[in-house]
Formats: C-alpha cells, structure tokens, sequence
C-alpha cells in the first residue's frame, strides 16, 4: 500500500500526517512550538527547535499509522505565510523565526504609506507591504540589526525552512514567492521591487521557486535518520497554507470563496486574472496564470483560544480531567445567548486588524447583568463579522455564490451557522480534519504521478460535507449588528491611536 506524508507548521502547533491515496487520514501526530516575546510586537520561534519537533512529530505519525518508511512515495509541507525564517551565507539560521503575528515594522509600513511606497507596491507586486511582510521585515533589520542583515544568504518561508531540512536544498514555490517580490503581472521575481523597498542587495538571497506540485529534493541521510523517512524519498516544493487549505476543502476555484478560520482570518477567492485592491493581496496561484486574492487579518478564532486560556483554564483542567470538553461546556451557554436580544458587540483585534496593526479588541454595550455566554457569543460572532469584512471586500470583484469554511471553529455547528447567516451565502464545511496536510499531500501525490493533477481529489468531497443555508430572519438581525460594528469601528480610529499611546508611557 502506498502513503503520503504531509507537514503542516502552524503559529502554535507543527503537524505530520500520513495520508493513504484516498484521501484517508492514517496517522497524525502534533508538536506545539514555544512562541518567543522578547519585547512587545515581537512574535519568534527558535528554527532548530522547530525542526527537531517537527522530526519527531514525522516518526510518531509514521508509527502511528502503520505505514513502512519504504511505502511512503513523496513528502510535502505546507506552514503559516509571512513572516520570516532567515538563513546565513552557510545556510544556518540567523537568528529566530519570526512568525506572521509580528508587528515589529509598524514604523517602516507607515513610513512606506506616508511615502506612497505602498501603492506603489501594489501597482507592481499586487499587495500593500503589512507589517509581518518580508519586505516590511527585512526593512525592519536592515535598520536596527545591520550586522544581522549584512550576514543574510537566504530569506525563505517557514515550509521553505522544513524542505531545506528534509533535503538540503533551499528554494520556495510560487504562492510563497509572492509575499513581496514578484511582479503581479509575469509571476516572476521583480528586481524594482527589491529596489521600491530599499533591498536591492538582497536579489541573490531570494529562494529559486518551483512548481508546488514539483519534486524539488530528496530526504537526506541526516533527515532520515531523524525522522525515520527512508533516504531518497521524494520531497515537493509544497505551498503556503492558506492555498493549501483552500486546495484540502475543495475551494481552490472560482465562485468560491474560501475560509479558514483559525489565527488568522483568512479569506481567499481564485481568478484567471490579476486584479489589485488595497484590501487584499494578489498573489499567484498554484498553477501559472492563475491568481489568489486573499483578504486576511490576524483576528479570528485565536479569539476564543485567548478567552478560553486566560478566563476558563481552571474549567477547562477539570474538564479535561473528566474526559470532557470545556467547548461542549460552554455551548449551552453560547446557545443560549445568541437566541436572546444583546447589546454586547466585540471587535477582535487582539493581535491585529483590517485596519492594521493599532485597533486593538474590546468589548462594547457590556452591562452588569450579562453572562459569561453573552460575552462568548459577542466574541465569536465579532469573529465572523471580522470575515465578513474580507468577503465582502472579494466578493464585489470576484464571484462568490458558496462560501466553504475549515478551521477548528468550523466542526462546530453553532459557528457555522454564524457563518452563514452572516454573510447570507450558503456555506459548506468538510469532514477534512487537516485541510492544509491534505492540500501538501495532494500536491506531493501529483509531483510523483499519484493523482493526476494537484486538484484531482479522489475524495466524495459531497458525500462528507455539510452545508449551512442562511437563514433571512437570523441573516436581517445580523445585518443591523453589522452596520453598528463596522460604524463603532471606524469611529474608534483615532481612540485606537491614543490607547497605543498609552502603553508607550511608564507608570508613576
């Protein structure tokens, strides 16, 4: 029987999945990676660390689904975009990754707005610079870590990062290529962008991109024996993995809109065409001539998480203790609120906004005689309104009659109601439990001749999937909420801007 291995990194946990060819989950097995704050709006990981979990992470799956090393035909991995993972001139790592919650160049994205930098970026590359961008990033070094930037040899991607461990070999795919570089219109890199960002000496750190669906290396003997892979085995270029989660759910095409929802609020529509907009990002698809618009902010579901960890952890221990689920806890209470009348809005701007990086989250209409569940059922219903701003800002150019939603919120009949009623789009989720490992796995199953194509699914993908309809009394009473949510929000900017101030000054 043959196999195929995923790795899907995310911002908390890595992840090695062993598929069968029909789309069967044999064998999965999790590593959580410390993230590291050294000062405020830095947000890291250790890389070594980060590959030796992830090593183990492969072993375990492997053992765990039975397969033989030999029967594993190729390896792919896909991992959270943005940010960046940077190699020396002897391909070691300089210094930590910094992941996609980093907000350290702030300073330099608003230098660039002031300067009429980021429309220009636009025009050339299909996306305004944001603060956890390569380009914003590498400015970022360049100015306060020279001796840093002086040493780059290579600028890659977290995936990028765990290829070059499997095989020695470093280089990108064409979704992952296109956070800063590449000019919209050919798909290639773009030397006036380098130049646009003030990092033109950094043209030879820039990783050769490949075809996600390309044999780009082989497990080497060093990777082997950590893993337990078999030498030789055929490893792919992989892609970012919000087009990996989007492939694994069925939505890699047109007329749909894809969402996943989990640390970051990702919202992702396919055209045959490039078309720029300052509310999302053009970037190339998977095949050459195709486009992903992905409309995106870090305020989603890590929401819920912060809640349930800050407030609820004591619960959530004795639940765990009692082989219960602090979730199925909770629900009631959830239920409950969203069927009763409320003043309580929440904007979800924990770690960032549509807005950038200033707006920060809060409660709104909070009064004494509201519940836990009132404030739950505000939180995550700030959730999907922070989605809908991005749908809504894709579906007036591109067409959207369905909506398909993944993430760990999406196994959750209550929030995909949420979801559909919200946005008034009929919205399906799959019983795909790791639409982003799927996505590597149908990408490395094509590199080696396994499917047809990266998109030729062999899964029923209607036989395992459950559609939400909207309904039009739940969808008009979300209408109002909305209205006053996106009104409060563009209110506060100026509120937003003085509480940052605030954080900045010492106390006494």
């Amino acid at each position: 029987m043959s196999f195929i291995l995923a790795i899907d990194s995310g911002l908390t946990v890595t992840k090695a999945v062993v598929f069968d060819l029909d789309g069967m989950q044999k064998g999965v097995a999790r590593r959580t990676i410390a993230q590291l704050m050294p000062r405020s709006r830095h947000v890291e990981r250790d890389m070594t660390q980060l590959w030796h979990q992830t090593a183990e992470a492969i072993g375990e799956a492997l053992s765990l689904s039975g397969a033989h090393p030999r029967d594993i035909l190729a390896v792919a991995a896909t991992a959270h975009g943005d940010g960046l993972y940077l190699l020396d001139k002897d391909r070691a790592p300089l210094g930590p990754g910094i992941l996609s919650l980093d907000s350290r160049a702030t300073a330099e994205v608003d230098r660039w707005a002031a300067e009429g930098v980021d429309m220009a970026s636009l025009a050339l590359t299909g996306q305004a610079p944001h603060v956890s961008a390569p380009s914003a990033l590498l400015a970022w070094i360049k100015a306060n870590e020279p001796e840093r930037y002086a040493r780059i040899g290579h600028g890659i991607a977290c995936k990028d990062w765990l290829r070059y461990c499997l095989t020695g070999e470093v280089g990108t795919d064409r979704t992952e290529a296109s956070t800063s570089f590449t000019d919209v219109q050919t798909q290639a890199y773009s030397p006036e962008a380098l130049d646009l960002f003030g990092l033109n000496v950094l043209h030879a750190a820039l990783p050769p991109i490949s075809h996600s669906a390309e044999i780009v290396g082989q497990v080497t003997t060093e990777a082997a024996a950590l893993t337990g892979l078999i030498q030789g085995t055929p490893v792919a270029a992989g892609l970012h993995d919000v087009t990996a989660s989007v492939l694994g759910i069925g939505a890699h095409k047109t007329g749909v809109v894809g969402i996943v929802a989990g640390t970051y609020s990702i919202n992702e529509s396919l055209s045959l065409a490039p078309q720029t907009d300052a509310r999302w990002f053009c970037r190339s698809g998977i095949a050459p001539g195709t486009w992903n618009n992905m409309s995106i902010s870090p305020a989603s579901t890590t929401n819920y998480d912060w809640f349930i960890d800050t407030f609820c952890a004591a619960e959530k221990a004795q639940a765990e203790a009692a082989g219960d689920s602090i979730h199925a806890r909770l629900s009631p209470e959830i239920d409950a609120a969203l069927a009763r009348p409320s003043s309580v809005l929440y904007h979800p701007y924990l770690f960032g906004s549509p807005m950038g990086a200033l707006p920060s989250a809060g409660f709104l209409g909070l009064r004494g005689w509201h519940g836990r569940g009132d404030v739950l059922a505000a939180l995550l219903e700030g959730v999907v309104f922070n989605h809908r701003d991005h749908v809504d800002a894709l579906r007036g150019s591109f067409a959207a009659s369905e909506a398909r939603l993944t993430g760990g919120a999406s196994r959750n009949p209550t929030v995909a109601r949420l979801f559909a009623d919200v946005l008034g789009l009929p919205v399906t989720v799959t019983q795909t439990d790791e639409a982003a490992a799927w996505g590597a796995a149908l990408c490395a199953g094509a590199a080696v001749g396994a499917f047809e194509r990266f998109d030729a699914d062999p899964r029923d993908l209607a036989a395992s999937s459950t559609t939400y309809q909207p309904q039009p009394d739940r969808h008009a009473h979300y209408e109002t909420r909305y209205r006053i949510y996106r009104e409060v929000a563009q209110d506060m900017a100026e509120n937003w801007r003085r509480l940052e101030h605030l954080s900045q000054e010492p106390r006494g």
